[in-house]
């Protein structure tokens, strides 16, 4: 037990670094951990997966075989705690089945999926109609004491990336496409209505879909969506993943015309109003593009900002 190792990917290894002593403790600890939890919940943890940064995720298989994902939640402020109450209240509704989990550990078992949308080789378009779907299936009412963010929250924590990662990174973009993101995030900001929101799920991106185990990726109702913010806000916000995906496809031709159409069919698909959706989506590819850079991604992030210029011009 005591010489167990586990091979986390560089993300969650760099983010062990970054939290210092906690982290290394918490690294130091997880064999013994992980040995606990396998008797405790009666599970065999098996190899680590790619991908995450604020969590080991492993296979597992329960005492009856069944096969099921770990994830255990490195320390400081995540995610974790939103993701497992997003989880526990959709209970199987569009999102990934949660089995067990113990909040004050950070652990979770769900059941394991298929491969994620983004690899299964669909067009563009019937991905959009794949995310949609699911989306229609995870919109739920929200209790009024769950704690979870919020839409307004969320607009506001957007503009003030946005207002301040484009000075620090040299105005990347125009400012007029600066200001019409903040024009935006007001608006939704004062759009927001605890009464009316729903369950989102916040980063709803293909990678962050996959298929049910053995199901034909033909069966749009076959898909489940994993590792969500959790935040109570108007189903528009959700549909600005979708908005602010496929630079390249936008880049292709006339970017505005291109975005529009593609924000008639999202609206078509769930029958949300467009405006709404165009303006999370502005606001979800400025912030991400901007983020995207300051990652050292600039490339990808100069990709989202140029469309984002053309749509604003």
């Amino acid at each position: 037990m005591s010489d167990r190792t586990f091979d986390l990917p560089a993300e969650v290894r760099n983010k062990l670094v970054y939290i210092g002593a906690d982290g290394a403790r918490w690294l130091e600890q997880l064999p013994l951990f992980v040995w606990n939890l396998e008797r405790e919940w009666n599970i065999s943890v098996g190899t680590v997966l790619d991908g995450g940064s604020e969590a080991l995720v492993a296979h597992a298989t329960t005492a009856d075989g069944s096969r099921a994902i770990i994830k255990i939640g490195v320390p400081g402020p995540t995610g974790f705690e939103q993701e497992a109450r997003a989880l526990e209240l959709a209970d199987g509704r569009g999102y990934v089945k949660l089995l067990r989990h113990d909040a004050a550990r950070r652990v979770m078992l769900q059941e394991e999926l298929g491969t994620p949308l983004a690899q299964l080789g669909l067009p563009i378009r019937e991905q959009i109609e794949v995310i949609c779907t699911t989306m229609r299936q995870a919109w739920i009412a929200v209790p009024d004491d769950l704690p979870l963010s919020n839409g307004s929250e969320k607009a506001r924590f957007l503009a003030d990336l946005i207002a301040t990662a484009w000075e620090e990174l040299g105005r990347p973009c125009s400012e007029r496409t600066v200001e019409c993101a903040l024009t935006f995030a007001d608006a939704r900001d004062r759009a927001y209505e605890a009464a009316t929101s729903v369950l989102v799920h916040g980063d709803a991106h293909s990678q962050n879909t996959l298929i049910k185990l053995g199901a034909d990726p033909a069966d749009f109702s076959a898909y489940r969506f994993v590792d969500p913010d959790g935040v109570r806000a108007e189903p528009a916000l959700d549909l600005a993943v979708p908005m602010r995906s496929w630079s390249e496809e936008l880049l292709a031709g006339d970017a505005l015309a291109l975005a529009r159409a593609r924000c008639e069919f999202i609206s078509d698909l769930t029958g949300i109003a467009a405006e709404p959706i165009w303006q999370w989506g502005f606001m979800e590819r400025m912030s991400t593009g901007l983020y995207l850079m300051q990652l050292g991604w600039r490339d990808e992030g100069l990709g989202m900002l140029k469309v984002a210029d053309a749509l604003a011009a």
